[in-house]
């Protein structure tokens, strides 16, 4: 179920007739709201903007922790038993799931080696253990040592674990040898499409809200707030980390966390500006050099990201290359377009409140969208690890696959300091009574 909060939001009143432990501020338009109470399975959308606030889980605690073993075993058996192995005209290799980042090193591409490790290994281990570690005190009813430093971290780690990119980007691969050569799939492919789909439950089982309740006690709200308003005109800032509202204040730190706070300053695109320059200059030699390069008996053939996408057409592998195509050009480039695009409209006036509404919405789709750009990476290192049966066949990365690396990243972090507040500022105050005419109606789940 979702909820509204039309409603819990008062006309525009002080907050003194509701709980203060239950006043929050929407992190992507600002709106000072209460949440409304919460059984398990449902959640509450912002009114102004429907960003999701809260999501109440059953048994949170036991569930989280649950998911999150059931994840680190399945990724120690991935990392136990071999992952994939071909063969052709009986020659052959085979390889271990952590060869795919180690064969790199050996090809001078490190930096590309060290993105593989981290977003499919090392930050979805962390904030497996991470989690295990707090829902371990929780469950005892004593916190284990450092759990506010621990649980800091998984809001920072959470956007760069792309195991289920990686799942993708291993099928594409096979698509790619099984019309040359023999696949043999080990244990270790089944174990990871495990871990990958664990690893996606126990992101999603996690309730921020009720888990920094369960860490530390909720201390009491500002005094004078005015529900159905913005927050910044208030002098208030919602804590991006554990949710707090707190006062803004000169190099101010939440009361709870300690994370620095980010107050609404207005628009301020100069980061994401440039961070967006940075990936324009570095798709150029991402998509004009070769990203593969293929020597079969002798011969050596270099393929571009273009390329590669017409040969699976002209091979009649349309599904895939439609893929590679979407993952790897229509959406690096949609993306930036789409970005620069909002750092331009941020700072026109006299914005319509439905047409904020899908420039938001647009945002959301370009944060959510840009790590499945990392597919052609990953495709990459599985296929430099795995072809490698010397002159009869192998691949080796080209200078493109760094170049290319480099833009999915530089093309997240700039989504991430994009401040989608500044969509929706000056915004009006919203009066519980004009909440249901300015939003459509939704039936959310859980």
């Amino acid at each position: 179920m979702s909820n509204k909060l039309t409603e819990n939001t008062p006309k525009l009143e002080k907050a003194t007739t509701v709980s203060r432990r239950r006043i929050r501020i929407c992190h992507e338009c600002d709106l000072v709201l209460a949440l409304p109470a919460l059984k398990n399975g449902e959640k509450a959308d912002c009114p102004r903007c429907t960003h999701t606030l809260v999501r109440r889980q059953r048994n949170a605690a036991e569930r989280s922790f649950a998911l999150a073993l059931a994840s680190v075993i399945m990724l120690g058996l991935s990392l136990s038993f071999p992952f994939l192995g071909f063969s052709v005209k009986g020659i052959g290799n085979g390889i271990e799931l952590s060869q795919t980042a180690s064969t790199l090193v050996g090809f001078h591409q490190p930096l590309v080696a060290i993105c593989v490790l981290l977003t499919v290994l090392v930050l979805p281990f962390l904030y497996l253990s991470a989690l295990s570690w707090l829902c371990i005190g929780i469950l005892q009813g004593k916190l284990l040592p450092h759990s506010r430093l621990i649980a800091r971290t998984l809001a920072y780690v959470t956007p760069w674990m792309m195991v289920d990119v990686f799942v993708i980007g291993t099928l594409v691969s096979l698509i790619k040898i099984v019309g040359m050569a023999e696949v043999e799939l080990g244990l270790s492919f089944w174990t990871l499409c495990g871990y990958a789909l664990l690893l996606l439950l126990t992101t999603q089982s996690v309730d921020r809200d009720w888990l920094w309740q369960a860490i530390d006690s909720e201390p009491k709200a500002p005094e004078g707030i005015i529900l159905g308003q913005s927050g910044a005109p208030q002098g208030l800032v919602g804590c991006h980390t554990c949710g707090l509202v707190n006062k803004i204040v000169a190099k101010g730190r939440c009361r709870r966390c300690e994370e620095p706070l980010h107050p609404y300053k207005g628009p301020n695109t100069q980061a994401t500006l440039a961070l967006l320059v940075a990936a324009l200059i570095m798709y150029l030699p991402a998509n004009l050099y070769p990203i593969m390069i293929t020597t079969s008996l002798g011969s050596t053939e270099p393929s571009t990201i273009l390329k590669g996408v017409l040969l699976f057409f002209q091979s009649g592998d349309w599904p895939i290359a439609v893929i590679i195509f979407t993952a790897s050009i229509l959406v690096p480039v949609g993306k930036m377009l789409a970005l620069l695009w909002l750092c331009w409209v941020v700072h026109q006036q006299q914005q319509q409140p439905l047409n904020r509404l899908k420039k938001v919405r647009l945002y959301r789709v370009t944060e959510f969208i840009g790590r499945w750009s990392m597919v052609d990476v990953f495709v990459v290192a599985i296929m430099v690890a795995l072809i490698r049966t010397g002159s009869l066949m192998s691949i080796a990365p080209g200078p493109a696959a760094l170049a290319f690396t480099a833009v999915v990243i530089l093309t997240m972090w700039a989504a991430i300091l994009f401040d989608p507040r500044s969509i929706w500022q000056p915004t009006p105050a919203v009066p519980n009574n004009e909440l249901p005419s300015s939003l459509p109606k939704e039936n959310h789940h859980v």
